[in-house]
């Protein structure tokens, strides 16, 4: 996190201007990195734009020259199992890994991360690749890659090499990918017979970067330990591995004394620091215990695997990446025509580069249901669907939502102004005061029907995570989303 002080930013607008360049093919994208040096490139945007509205950094205190935007580049998306292991193209979703059987059933610690991330909405927009560029020693799914021994493939000027994550780590922001490279996939080798792992990280609120978390792989034989890896997030410069620990518990038969030995020696290896999530002391505590923890669960699942994975509907499709498009480049400034259907009717807006959804969708379209939050990604009251997907507007360019389907809660009503069966169950339970943040669970909810027919509480509870609410509380929107449920499976 950066500590660079910065006056107070309107976070419903970007106020950087920029080129924008969309470039039509992965090799186009090569082009356009060594053309555009100081350029940086746009997938989930929930760093990027955040970063940009707030200039929290030295490096994007003045913004970048152009943003690349690879959202379009589908080959760069999937989850494909290999003879060697798993392949994860860097565009895909945090969301997609967090639901992902085959990565619950053989690489668990790397499921359990992503389903563990900040909210719903951002665990949709956010990608694999993004996560680990972006240099986070908060990364959730990064302490997993390094303990499953996980591979990026890195392509740029040069052409193709290959790097362990754990060696791309240097320092907070920081990765080492020289000018114009960036990550294309993520392959994970096939774990050993006798292999289980764990996530567990501790947190100030529910959809929160981590105060500390750990990632465990343990290999066993019989009741003696094979091998261990221990990566710990959240306590140092970057993400760190516990060696030591790890190599306290190899070739001993499994106990819990030698468990908790291996917690303490980690808390050692540690190099936590004070700041406005933590103390260090409490990091270096906190360390211990769920390390002990995570090495428990670990050891248990390699013996008996993992019995739960989460329900959920992955986007990740058999389908065949679209065709590749001319790279499209707009200046700084420039404005120009966007198409956009929004509730099922069609609009011709032009936009700046700089535009936001959001912005577009209440002051022009005067679709005022999605609401200004926090501006951030944090609140969830900008929620809208885009090709059928949650997104926060608020963290979305108009450009890039070209040719896009939209959704907002004006939506969802028929055109008679009958209300949705959900909209009727809200009423009906009483599950709004205000009303301020009610359209952003709205359209969450309905998603979330959508997956998932039944749901439980606990389902409905960790969905709606990332929409947060002052003054109804969420007992009554979880009788809403069960009543509508019922009545939409009787």
């Amino acid at each position: 996190m950066s500590h660079h002080k910065h006056e107070m930013s309107n976070s419903h607008v970007l106020t950087h201007d920029f080129d924008y360049i969309r470039p039509g093919s992965v090799k186009d994208l090569v082009t356009v990195l060594a053309d555009n040096p100081q350029a940086r490139i746009l997938a989930g945007g929930t760093n990027l734009l955040v970063d940009l509205k707030l200039a929290s950094s030295e490096k994007l205190a003045s913004g970048p020259s152009a943003l690349i935007d690879i959202t379009g580049l589908d080959e760069l998306r999937g989850i494909e199992p290999t003879d060697d292991g798993i392949r994860i193209g860097a565009l895909t979703s945090i969301r997609d890994l967090a639901v992902s059987e085959p990565l619950w059933r053989d690489h668990t610690c790397l499921a359990e991360a992503a389903a563990n991330f900040g909210s719903t909405q951002v665990m949709m927009m956010g990608t694999l690749g993004g996560n680990i560029a972006n240099g986070s020693p908060a990364s959730d799914t990064v302490p997993a890659l390094v303990v499953l021994g996980a591979k990026a493939l890195i392509l740029g000027p040069s052409g193709e090499r290959t790097a362990l994550v754990a060696d791309l780590l240097v320092g907070p922001g920081k990765v080492v990918l020289d000018p114009g490279e960036f990550i294309t996939a993520v392959v994970l080798p096939k774990a050993p017979a006798n292999t289980g792992s764990a996530f567990l990280k501790l947190t100030r609120v529910r959809a929160d970067l981590a105060k500390v978390s750990v990632a465990v792989r343990v290999v066993k034989r019989d009741d003696t330990v094979v091998d261990v890896r221990i990566a710990l997030g959240s306590v140092g410069p970057t993400v760190l591995r516990a060696k030591a620990a790890s190599a306290s518990l190899a070739g001993k038969a499994f106990s819990e004394e030698i468990v908790l030995d291996a917690a303490r020696l980690a808390a050692g290896e540690i190099t936590p620091i004070d700041d406005v999530r933590s103390t260090a002391a409490y990091r270096r505590k906190a360390a211990m215990a769920i390390t002990f923890d995570a090495l428990q669960e670990a050891w248990n699942r390699a013996e008996h695997g993992v019995k739960d994975v989460p329900r959920g509907r992955s986007t990740v499709t058999d389908a065949e990446p679209a065709p590749a498009e001319d790279t499209a480049v707009i200046e700084a400034g420039e404005r120009i025509a966007i198409e956009l259907v929004v509730n099922g009717t069609l609009y011709e807006l032009d936009v700046a580069p700089n535009d936001l959804l959001l912005n577009v969708l209440r002051e022009r379209l005067q679709l005022t249901g999605a609401k200004y939050g926090c501006g951030i990604g944090e609140c969830g009251a900008c929620t809208v669907w885009m090709n059928g997907s949650p997104v926060l507007g608020c963290l979305v360019l108009a450009i890039s939502a070209h040719g896009a389907e939209i959704l907002t809660v004006e939506g969802l009503a028929s055109q008679d102004g009958t209300l949705d069966p959900l909209q009727e169950a809200f009423v009906q339970e009483n599950a709004f005061q205000c009303g301020y943040c009610t359209p952003g669970m709205l359209m969450m909810s309905k998603k979330l029907l959508e997956e998932i027919a039944d749901p439980t509480e606990a389902e409905i509870r960790e969905y709606l995570k990332g929409n947060y609410c002052r003054c109804t509380g969420y007992a009554s929107v979880v009788r809403a989303v069960h009543s509508a449920a019922k009545k939409a499976t009787s």
